[in-house]
């Protein structure tokens, strides 16, 4: 066989697997969609014929013997228990085309965890992030015990309608306890750990991010700067600059970043790109502050950023009142704005 013939035996071969195993993927996937729409027809078939209203002691007695006749027939997949389960899943999402995008992804699992979880938005959340990363059980156990969406919704409390900083791209705050550092750690420490452990760090950061540069130098007048780390979003397709701050927030820090944007939407932002945008991590974030500086029409986001987890029930009142107090503020926001147009409006009245 010539060089000619192998190369193209090669290539042939390599596209026939590539159309299996594309055909093998989509028909696991339609065969997983097609076993978690059966479960919720199932589950709301229970609801609504079997555990409805005055029929509900008597659905109970027939359900655990009907489940034992499933069982002898179809498997292990419709224990007693299993159709509980099936039944609060037809319960949580009453409305199976909510989760369509998910079923060809996500298994039996992976909803009976996600089930756990109280509010809606957060349910979606987790689910969406469990297909966007492909993650496991244990993968989506440690994101929802983080809290990933309770810090994400505090680092949306920061933007408004006119912000330059996508919703739902930075959480707040970060916990970097995987980085392992020890007490009275120095930034320049805090930039080692997170490129020692960097897959730890971007799968904390968020989705769709890929390290670019560490320590950016740019030169401005003849003056030297450097940008701690830079990565780029393939999603947002942007790039996202990150200045690591030891110590609480300062305003000045928003000048600062204001600068290297600059620096990067003129010389670095490729055609096709949107305009970049900052985050500033810091020891604790000054939330009043970061709220009158409005850094989100400027393309900045400020988190804090946790070394040390706290334990569940700390963490959870800790995340709680954040938010709380976040929410406040928004509250405030508005109420400050709407006295603001009617006083505008009064003025334009009493003018001759």
């Amino acid at each position: 066989m010539t060089a000619i013939e192998l190369h193209t035996e090669k290539k042939v071969f390599s596209n026939i697997a590539l159309i299996i195993e594309k055909r093998k993927f989509n028909a696991a996937s339609s065969a997983n969609s097609q076993v978690i729409t059966m479960f919720w027809e199932i589950g709301k078939y229970i609801n609504l014929d079997i555990l409805a209203d005055s029929r509900a002691d008597y659905g109970k007695k027939i359900l655990s013997t009907v489940s034992t006749k499933l069982v002898s027939v179809y498997g292990k997949s419709f224990v007693e228990a299993n159709l509980y389960r099936m039944k609060r899943f037809a319960a949580v999402f009453p409305d199976i085309d909510t989760i369509a995008d998910f079923t060809p992804f996500l298994s039996w699992s992976h909803f009976c965890e996600n089930m756990r979880i109280k509010d809606e938005q957060a349910r979606l959340f987790y689910a969406r992030d469990a297909v966007e990363k492909q993650s496991g059980i244990r993968e989506l156990r440690h994101t929802i015990a983080r809290k990933a969406f309770e810090r994400t919704e505090i680092a949306n409390t920061q933007l408004t309608p006119q912000s330059l900083v996508p919703f739902n791209v930075f959480k707040d705050p970060y916990l970097l306890d995987v980085l392992d550092l020890k007490d009275n750690f120095l930034e320049s420490d805090l930039e080692n750990a997170i490129l020692l452990e960097l897959e730890k760090f971007i799968l904390e950061f968020g989705n769709g991010f890929a390290f670019m540069e560490r320590q950016k130098r740019i030169i401005i007048d003849g003056d030297d700067f450097k940008i701690d780390l830079l990565f780029f979003n393939r999603t947002l397709r942007r790039l996202v600059a990150v200045e690591l701050k030891t110590g609480r927030f300062k305003p000045q820090y928003k000048g600062q970043m204001e600068l290297y944007l600059k620096w990067l939407d003129h010389y670095e932002r490729k055609e096709g790109e949107n305009a970049p945008i900052g985050l500033i991590l810091c020891t604790e974030a000054s939330r009043d502050q970061i709220e009158l500086l409005e850094m989100d029409k400027a393309g900045i986001a400020v988190a804090e950023f946790w070394t040390n987890l706290p334990p569940k029930v700390e963490f959870e009142k800790l995340l709680k009142n954040i938010l709380e107090e976040a929410n406040e503020r928004i509250e405030r926001r508005k109420y400050l704005l709407g006295n603001t147009i009617i006083s505008r409006q009064i003025d334009t009245k009493e003018k001759p």
